[in-house]
């Protein structure tokens, strides 16, 4: 799929990589080191899209010609951010936690050119079954889940056998509203 400008993705997730080439984009990654803090009061629905402004924002003074995409991810559970994992058990007590339970997952997106900032986001709704020791075991002695938020891939094992639900767009909870990406890029396509 042909833009009018070059498109980079300022991610290093490979399933946004992935999700973006499989829908037929051309593009390039470019990534800087962006601080993920966010202030302690804001409600957690905001993160997502605050945290990918921010991302887009590093690149505003050496912008030129292109379309910068940003995104992050949140998975909420009881109106508490769970993040990445910050070693096995912390991704265990948040496994736990999903299971039997419905959580939130929110990605937020900031589409920007050096003439304009369109910031989006999309909610999605999943429900895990109740995960034995055993799969929370096997899942994170397998998979190494510590870069994904809410310490789970919704492509990888714990999703495939724990998630008996999903309210939203499986691309959402992988890390790219493609659905909505896509609408956003359309008036930059040649067709």
């Amino acid at each position: 799929m042909q833009l009018s400008k070059p498109l980079v993705l300022a991610s290093n997730s490979p399933r946004r990589r992935e999700i973006m080439y499989n829908a037929g984009f051309n593009f390039s990654v470019k990534v800087i080191p962006t601080d993920e803090t966010f202030p302690n009061e804001m409600p957690a629905e905001e993160v997502p899209v605050f945290l990918a402004g921010n991302k887009a924002a590093c690149f505003k003074e050496t912008l030129e010609d292109e379309i910068i995409l940003c995104a992050d991810t949140v998975v909420i559970i009881n109106d508490e951010i769970i993040n990445k994992p910050k070693d096995i058990d912390d991704a265990r007590r948040m496994l736990k936690l999903l299971s039997n339970s419905v959580h939130r997952v929110i990605t937020g997106v900031c589409i920007m050119t050096k003439e304009e900032s369109l910031s989006l986001a999309d909610t999605t709704y999943v429900t895990f079954k109740t995960l034995s020791e055993w799969e929370i075991e096997y899942y994170i002695q397998k998979c190494h889940p510590f870069d994904k938020a809410g310490s789970y891939g919704v492509q990888d094992f714990i999703g495939m056998i724990g998630i008996t639900r999903i309210e939203g767009s499986f691309y959402t909870v992988m890390g790219l509203p493609i659905h909505k990406v896509y609408e956003a890029l359309k008036k930059y396509m040649l067709y």
